[in-house]
Formats: C-alpha cells, sequence, structure tokens
C-alpha cells in the first residue's frame, strides 16, 4: 500500500535536514565572543585610548629640539639702471629647552598616567559590553521559553474550547462553561502575542549587544565560580576593580599636577640657535647661537590662583578614591543580594510548578466526575503557567546576577573568562608612539636638500 507524504510535513523534514548545514546553534561563549569582536563601544574606547597615547609622544617631543626651517626667493628690479637683483635664502632655525623647573618630565608623567586611566576605561567598557551580552543571551532564552509555554497553553485550551462546546451540545454543561474557556483561550491568543512581541524586541537588543541575528541558542553552560563569601568578593573588587584603579590614577595626576603648578613659578632656560644660507654672493651665510632666561616675576596672582586650584583637585581627587570603592561595594551588595534572591526562588519556583502541575491533574478528575467546576480547571491552568513563566525567569535572573558579581569584581574580561579569543593588547600601539619619532619624514626630506647643496 502507497503512503501519501503530507507536503507540509515534507518541508518541516527538509528544514530540519538542512539546518545543520546553514546554521550553527550558539552558546554563550559565541554571543561574547561576538560581543567582544563586533562592539562599536570597544571601537570607539580603542580609539580613544591609541589618542591618548599620541599624549605621551607629544609631551616627549616637546622636550626635544626643535627645528625650523624657512625660505626665501625673491627679485629686485632697479628702473633707472635697468637691472634685475634676484636673491635666495636658505635659514635654519633651533631652540631647546635647558631647564623649566621640572615641568617637562611632570608634563610626560601625567601624559603616561592619562593613557593608564583610559585603559581603565577600556577594562571598564570590556564589562559592560560582555555584561550586556550575557544579558541579551538570557534575554532571548528567557523570553523564548516563555512563548514556547504560552503557545502550549493556548494549544491546551484550544482543545478544552471544542470538548466544552461539545459537551455543551449534548447537554452536560451550561453555556457559562463554554464562555468562561472562550474567554481564557482570548487571554492565551493575547498572551502568546505579547510573547512574541518581546521576543522580537530581544532578539533585537541581542543584535546590537553581539553584532549578529541569534540562531538556536545552546543551554547556557554552568555557572561561573564565585568567592564562597561576600566579603571575600570585597577584597577582589577592591583590588581590581577598574572604577577604582582609575579613581587612584586621576588622584596621582592631581599631585602631578600640583607639582606642575609649582614648576611654573621657577626660572626657565632655553637654547637657540640659527643658520642662514644666502644665494647672493654679496652676503654670506650666518650663524646665531644664544642662551634665553625668563623668570616669571609677576603674573597678576594666575600663577597663585593656579596652585591653589592644583591643591583643591588634589584634594578632591582623593576623595572621589574613596567615593568609587564606596559605589563599587554598593554595586557589589546589590548584585550580590540579587543572585541569592534569585538561587532562592529557583527553588521555590520549582516546588510552585510540582505542586501546581499536581493540582491540575487532581482538579481536571475531580472536574470529568463533577466535583469541580470549569472555572476551577482554568484558574488551575493558569497557575501552572504563571510558575513555569515565574520559574523562566528567575533562571534568567540567576545567571545575570552571577555575571553581574563578576562585573561588581571587575574579573568580567575575556582574559578572565577564558574565552578563547585574543584579548586586545593596549601596550602595542603604545610602544609604537609613545617614544615619539626622531626624525619625521620633512626632516628627511630637508637632509636631502642639504646634501645635493653640498652642505653638511
Amino acid at each position: 500500500m502507497t503512503r501519501r507524504i503530507n507536503p507540509l510535513a515534507a518541508g518541516v523534514l527538509v528544514l530540519c535536514l538542512a539546518a545543520p548545514l546553514t546554521a550553527r546553534a550558539q552558546s554563550l561563549t559565541d554571543a561574547l565572543i561576538d560581543a567582544y569582536k563586533n562592539s562599536f563601544q570597544l571601537k570607539a574606547q580603542r580609539a580613544a585610548l591609541q589618542a591618548t597615547d599620541e599624549g605621551v609622544a607629544q609631551a616627549v617631543a616637546a622636550q626635544r629640539p626643535a627645528l625650523n626651517a624657512s625660505a626665501s626667493v625673491g627679485a629686485t628690479r632697479l628702473l633707472n639702471f635697468n637691472s634685475t637683483t634676484r636673491t635666495a635664502s636658505l635659514a635654519l632655525s633651533l631652540k631647546l629647552t635647558l631647564w623649566d623647573g621640572g615641568a617637562g618630565q611632570l608634563g610626560q608623567e601625567v601624559a603616561h598616567q592619562n593613557v593608564l586611566v583610559n585603559r581603565r576605561n577600556l577594562t571598564d567598557t570590556e564589562q559592560s559590553v560582555l555584561l550586556a551580552a550575557v544579558t541579551a543571551y538570557m534575554d532571548m532564552r528567557r523570553d523564548a521559553k516563555n512563548l514556547k509555554l504560552a503557545e502550549s497553553n493556548r494549544t491546551v485550551l484550544a482543545r478544552q474550547v471544542r470538548a466544552t462546546r461539545e459537551r455543551f451540545d449534548v447537554g452536560e454543561v451550561r453555556r457559562t462553561d463554554v464562555s468562561q474557556v472562550e474567554a481564557s483561550l482570548a487571554l492565551a491568543q493575547s498572551n502568546v502575542a505579547l510573547r512574541q512581541g518581546q521576543l522580537e524586541i530581544s532578539r533585537e537588543a541581542y543584535h546590537v549587544a553581539t553584532g549578529k541575528y541569534p540562531g538556536v541558542l545552546r543551554t547556557p553552560p554552568p555557572l561561573p565560580a564565585l568567592p564562597a563569601t561576600l566579603a571575600a568578593a570585597k577584597s577582589i573588587a577592591l583590588r581590581t576593580h577598574p572604577s577604582i584603579a582609575r579613581a587612584r590614577i586621576l588622584s596621582r595626576i592631581a599631585d602631578l599636577n600640583v607639582a606642575r603648578a609649582e614648576a611654573a613659578m621657577k626660572p626657565k632656560f632655553s637654547l637657540g640657535g640659527a643658520v642662514g644660507i644666502n644665494a647672493n654672493s654679496s652676503s654670506g651665510d650666518t650663524v646665531n647661537l644664544s642662551i634665553t632666561g625668563a623668570v616669571p616675576l609677576y603674573q597678576g596672582g594666575a600663577l597663585s590662583a593656579a596652585y591653589r586650584r592644583a591643591q583643591e583637585l588634589r584634594d578632591k581627587s582623593r576623595a572621589d578614591v574613596e567615593r568609587a570603592a564606596q559605589l563599587v561595594v554598593q554595586q557589589l551588595n546589590r548584585v550580590w543580594a540579587q543572585l541569592k534572591i534569585a538561587k532562592a526562588t529557583i527553588v521555590a519556583r520549582k516546588k510552585e510548578v510540582r505542586a501546581s502541575r499536581v493540582a491540575l491533574q487532581g482538579i481536571r478528575e475531580e472536574a470529568d466526575l463533577g466535583a469541580r467546576t470549569t472555572l476551577d480547571v482554568l484558574n488551575a491552568e493558569s497557575a501552572l503557567l504563571k510558575a513555569q513563566t515565574n520559574l523562566s525567569v528567575a533562571r534568567h535572573d540567576e545567571y545575570v546576577s552571577t555575571y553581574g558579581v563578576l562585573a561588581a569584581m571587575g574579573l568580567l574580561t575575556v582574559r578572565h573568562l577564558r574565552l578563547g579569543v585574543k584579548p586586545y593588547d593596549p601596550g602595542v600601539h603604545y610602544k609604537k608612539v609613545a617614544g615619539a619619532p626622531r626624525l619625521s619624514a620633512r626632516a628627511k626630506l630637508l637632509k636631502r636638500i642639504f646634501k645635493r647643496a653640498g652642505k653638511k
């Protein structure tokens, strides 16, 4: 006997067989790696860090000799004598700071400390990006689970509507029972639409967080290990959190700025020199060398005001360190409490789901015997759906809170999580530019010009 194949079933079968070839199930690790590679926040922060690296190069360059070249070409015509005199000259000027009270060295150190500040900003951004990816992943898992529960509930109620109508036709139930079941089905259909919308919103959030739209999401891996106690977690946070480290570095910068304000009141000495080459035979080449000193005698009180301002900012920065530690501890306390709540809620929700399932089964059996009403059955089904949905939310909260604790300790990084992706190394660009190239392209060109002119 030949069996007919349902076209719809055949289409589903083809899609199922083709799925492994076209898409791969995504894990939480995949989501974190995608977020790390595709985040525009991280790319922007890396560019900002590289720009800060150039500040070190500028501070180093300020302590080196400044060499400038100037050239002129001209012609003078004497009308009475009908003659023309042409002139051409090339001049080189040099300026070098001999002593500036230490301001230059302090400026270099401030520039270096600013680099360290932006490195902590980069770590902070990395943590935010990875936590957003975890949240987006778990949001998708939660909303997909809730949609599946809502669709299952709608299917059960649709069957129940058909059965209740049949019983009404034979006079076993009243019209009120039919209306109650139909109202519950309408509510279930509305709930499905709501869950579909929430899932679509989470899908777009996932795309923003990771740079990709989600496919099939795998079951999350085991939760990462955390310290056994809140006190241990706080100890780690106070040592490693980038916000606290950034505040400490800013305090160090404030100390340096006080020293720079003092240095601005000291004398400064510089060396100047110039070499002129004149193509006119009537005048020869010139060489000039000078040492210049400058002492700030009276600036209208500006230097004193700058010094006092630096001192006040130093005091502020020290208070900011304590404030940063306070905020980190507060955040850690909050997410630690949320994690404890989520764990306790999961235990309670599991018991609630088991009890609600047993209650529903019993109420259905009693309803078949006429001891329970249709409304009792509907209420039991609603209670089970709510318990299952709450369990899904609690599991979501446990994962997000666990990674939130890692972020509050300053450990939510690619390196600490060992994601298998190469972390960005800020030292590569820093080493490339921090020393400031000693010979620019223009200086090389000028060197070639002098060589061709026969000058050393």
